[in-house]
C-alpha cells in the first residue's frame, strides 16, 4: 500500500516506467482516484468501473419529432438519416461492386450491378469493418468485430449471399488483413495471438481454411501487398504515425529483404505491382516534403520518382493489365483524379464526378475503376468508369432523407498565420441566415489523428449547425497531413503544446477578419481532437463557452499504457516513451486531467465502452474528477460502441444531446 492514493483506499504497484499505478477499488462507479507526486514518483490516475453492471451514464434513446421533408431547418435526425455507400470493391469482371452502407442501422455488406439497380444485402450481423472481392470472384472476404472492439473475425460470403463461412472467428486477438494472392487461393494477415503485442505474419489457404505462420514479427508489422506470383508479400512496419519502413517477405523461405529503411523517416503506401511483378508503384515522400509516385524495380532495387508535384499525392493504382495508371492528388483539400495510358504516355481526361474526396480501385480482370465520392453535397456514393470505353455509370444512389443536398453549405478555404509564423489552414462553413451586422457564433472542430486532414467531406453535424446559424471552422492545426512532411511533424513529441496556440490563433483570426463572433465560440473534437478539446478548455477556458470531447485522452500516461497494439508501435515515436521519466513528466504537464481545476467552461464527453485505442477510462476519470469538484458534466458512455459511434440510433441520440448543448451555449447572448 502507498500514501499516493489520496482519495479512498487504493492498491498501488510499480510499473516498468518507474511510476506508480494507483488502482482505486471504488464503492460506487462515481469514485475516482486522485494521485499525487510522491518524491520522484509520478502516480497515474486510474478510474475503475464494473463493466458488467449498467452504467449510470449509459445514454437512453432520445426520441424527437422528425421535421417534414423540404423544411429549411431540418431536424438533426434527418441529417443522420442521409445514407452513404462506401469502400467499393469490384468483381473481377467489373460488372458488380460490393460496398458497405448503414441503411439498416450499422455498416453491412451489399452488392449492386455497376450500372445501378436494386442492391442485395449480404451480411446481417455485427458491423462490417472491411471487405475485398476475391480476384477469382467466388468469394467476398469481410471483417467484423464485436461492438466496436476492433478485434476482427474474418468471414467469406458468396456474391449471391447464399453461402457463408467463418475463416477466423472473432476473439481477443488483434489482426490486420493483408489481401488475396492473385489466384485468390491464399490470404495474408498479421496477428497478436502469440503475446498480445507483436504482430506475426500468417497465411490461410482459402479452400481448406488451414493457416500457418510464415514470419515471427514484432510491433507494428503488417502485410500490405502480395507479389503477383504469390510467393512474396510486402511488409510495412510503423515508424511513427506518418512514416514506415518497407520489407519484402519470401513466404516460402520466411526471409525478409529490406526495401526502404531511410535515415529520415518517410511514408510508403498504396502499393500496386506491375502484372509481371518486376516493379511496384506506390506513394511516398522519401527525400521530399510532398508525397509523389515512386517506382521500385524488384530486380535492380532501383528507386525513382514516376510523378511528383508540389502537392500531396494520396493514392496510386495500376489497372489489371498494367496498361493504365491512375492517381489522386490533394488540391485545397479536394481530390483530383489523374489517369495515363502507359503504352502511349498520354494523359486521359478523368471521369466527371462531383467535387469532394475520392478513393478508387480497379477490377481484377477489366479496365474498370470504381470511384467513391464524398463531398459537402455528396454524402457518399460510388461511380464506375470503363476507361477503355470512356463510359461512366453511377452505381449507387443513397437516400437524401428528404433534404435538398444542393442547399448544403459548401466550405471555403481560410489560410492564416500562427503566432510563430507557421501558415495554418481550415475549412469554414458559414450560415446564410446571418447578415454582415450579426456575426454568427462558431464551433472550432479539431480532427483526430493527429496525422489526418480536415477535408470537404459530408458532415451531418456541421450541416445541421449551419442551418441553426452556427458557423463551423474545421481546423488543420500543425501536425495535420496534406501540407507536406515538415508540417506534419511540427507537433511531434515535445512540440504538442503549440497546438493550443493554433486553436487560439484560429479563433482570433476568424474574429478579427469579421467572419464570426469570437465571443461566442465552442470547440469539438474526436480522439486526438477530443484530447485537444480538454487541453484547450484547461489552458484557455476564457475563449470558449463550451466543449465536446469524443473518445479523448485525458491522461497521456494511462492512455499510452492502455492503447491497442496497433497504436503502441507508433506512439513511442509520435508522442514519447512511458519508460522515459522525462517523457512521463512532459506527459503530466500536457495531460488535461492534471489541470482539471483550471476548467471553468462547460464540457460534454462521449465515449464507447469498448474503445481499444483510447480506453473509456480516459473519459471516466476526467468526468469523475470534475464531479468530485461539484461540477455537472453531461457524459454519454455507450456500452455497445468503441472508438466512435457506428450505430445510427446511437448517433442520433448523441447528436440530439450535442445539438442542444451547442445551441444553448452559443445562440444565447448570455448562456448562463
Amino acid at each position: 500500500m502507498s500514501s499516493c492514493c489520496v482519495s479512498g483506499k487504493g492498491i498501488c504497484r510499480r510499473k516498468g516506467w518507474g511510476g506508480v499505478w494507483c488502482r482505486f477499488v471504488p464503492n460506487s462507479v462515481a469514485a475516482v482516484v486522485l494521485c499525487a507526486v510522491v518524491g520522484t514518483r509520478i502516480c497515474v490516475p486510474l478510474y475503475a468501473v464494473d463493466e458488467s453492471a449498467p452504467h449510470p451514464d449509459a445514454p437512453q434513446p432520445v426520441s424527437g419529432p422528425v421535421s417534414l421533408a423540404g423544411d429549411p431547418m431540418p431536424d438533426i435526425a434527418r441529417f443522420f438519416n442521409i445514407r452513404d455507400a462506401t469502400r467499393p470493391s469490384l468483381s473481377p469482371a467489373g460488372d458488380q461492386v460490393a460496398f458497405t452502407t448503414s441503411i439498416t442501422g450499422h455498416p453491412q455488406l451489399w452488392v449492386v450491378a455497376t450500372g445501378g439497380g436494386w442492391p442485395r444485402q449480404l451480411t446481417f450481423g455485427e458491423s462490417v469493418t472491411f471487405h475485398r472481392w476475391s480476384p477469382t470472384g467466388e468469394w467476398i472476404i469481410y471483417g467484423a468485430d464485436r461492438s466496436g472492439d476492433e478485434r476482427e473475425g474474418y468471414y467469406l460470403v458468396s456474391p449471391d449471399g447464399k453461402t457463408e463461412r467463418t475463416l477466423l472467428p472473432a476473439s481477443g486477438v488483434f489482426r490486420e488483413f493483408g489481401g488475396f494472392t492473385r489466384d485468390g487461393a491464399t490470404v495474408a494477415y498479421s496477428s497478436t495471438g502469440r503475446n498480445g503485442v507483436d504482430f506475426d505474419i500468417f497465411v490461410i489457404d482459402i479452400a481448406t481454411g488451414s493457416e500457418r505462420e510464415v514470419f515471427r514479427g514484432r510491433m507494428g508489422l503488417y502485410p500490405v501487398a502480395w507479389h503477383p506470383a504469390g510467393n512474396a508479400v510486402i511488409l510495412s512496419e510503423d515508424r511513427g504515425e506518418d512514416a514506415n519502413n518497407i520489407y519484402l517477405l519470401d513466404v516460402s523461405a520466411g526471409t525478409v529483404t529490406t526495401m526502404f529503411e531511410p535515415n529520415v523517416a518517410s511514408s510508403y503506401k498504396s502499393f500496386s505491382w506491375t502484372p509481371a511483378g518486376d516493379a511496384v508503384f506506390f506513394v511516398t515522400n522519401q527525400d521530399r516534403n510532398w508525397s509523389g509516385i515512386g517506382r521500385y524495380d524488384i530486380t535492380t532495387s532501383e528507386f525513382r520518382y514516376f510523378h511528383q508535384v508540389d502537392a500531396d499525392i494520396e493514392q496510386v493504382a495500376l489497372s489489371a493489365s498494367g496498361e493504365y495508371i491512375g492517381w489522386s492528388a490533394i488540391e485545397n483539400g479536394y481530390s483530383r483524379l489523374h489517369f495515363r495510358c502507359l503504352k502511349t504516355g498520354e494523359d486521359i481526361d478523368p471521369p466527371s464526378v462531383p467535387p469532394g474526396v475520392y478513393t478508387f480501385s480497379w477490377a481484377a480482370d477489366a479496365p474498370i475503376v470504381a470511384v467513391h465520392v464524398t463531398g459537402p453535397r455528396v454524402p457518399g456514393d460510388i461511380w464506375t468508369w470503363n476507361i477503355a470505353e470512356r463510359e461512366l455509370s453511377r452505381s449507387t444512389r443513397s437516400t437524401d432523407a428528404g433534404i435538398d443536398l444542393q442547399r448544403l453549405s459548401h466550405p471555403h478555404s481560410v489560410n492564416f498565420e500562427a503566432r510563430d509564423g507557421i501558415q495554418l489552414h481550415g475549412l469554414l462553413y458559414l450560415p446564410t441566415t446571418t447578415t454582415s451586422a450579426e456575426k454568427p457564433p462558431v464551433l472550432i472542430s479539431v480532427h483526430g489523428g493527429p496525422t489526418v486532414q480536415a477535408r470537404p467531406r459530408y458532415n451531418p453535424a456541421f450541416q445541421y449547425l449551419v442551418t441553426r446559424g452556427i458557423a463551423v471552422f474545421d481546423l488543420n492545426y500543425r501536425g495535420s497531413t496534406g501540407f507536406g512532411k515538415a508540417f506534419a511533424r511540427l507537433n511531434d513529441r515535445r512540440l504538442r503544446h503549440n497546438e493550443i496556440g493554433d486553436i487560439e490563433d484560429a479563433l482570433s483570426h476568424l474574429d478579427s477578419a469579421g467572419y464570426v463572433d469570437g465571443n461566442r465560440a465552442a470547440i469539438m473534437g474526436n480522439s486526438y481532437g477530443g484530447y485537444l478539446v480538454m487541453a484547450a478548455l484547461t489552458h484557455i477556458p476564457e475563449r470558449f463557452r463550451g466543449g465536446i470531447s469524443f473518445v479523448g485522452v485525458s491522461n497521456w500516461i494511462t492512455a499510452l499504457e492502455g492503447a491497442s497494439p496497433q497504436l503502441k508501435a507508433s506512439d513511442r515515436l509520435e508522442y514519447g516513451d512511458i519508460s522515459d521519466q522525462d517523457d512521463v513528466a512532459y506527459f503530466r504537464r500536457i495531460s488535461p486531467l492534471f489541470h482539471v481545476d483550471r476548467l471553468t467552461t462547460p464540457i460534454m464527453l462521449l465515449h464507447g465502452a469498448n474503445d481499444t485505442r483510447n480506453p473509456v477510462s480516459e473519459s471516466d476519470q476526467f468526468v469523475a474528477a470534475l464531479r468530485e469538484r461539484g461540477r455537472e458534466v453531461p457524459y454519454l458512455r455507450f456500452p455497445d460502441e468503441g472508438h466512435g459511434i457506428r450505430k445510427r440510433a446511437n448517433r442520433i441520440t448523441a447528436y440530439r444531446h450535442i445539438a442542444a448543448f451547442l445551441e444553448r451555449r452559443l445562440q444565447s447572448p448570455s448562456p448562463e
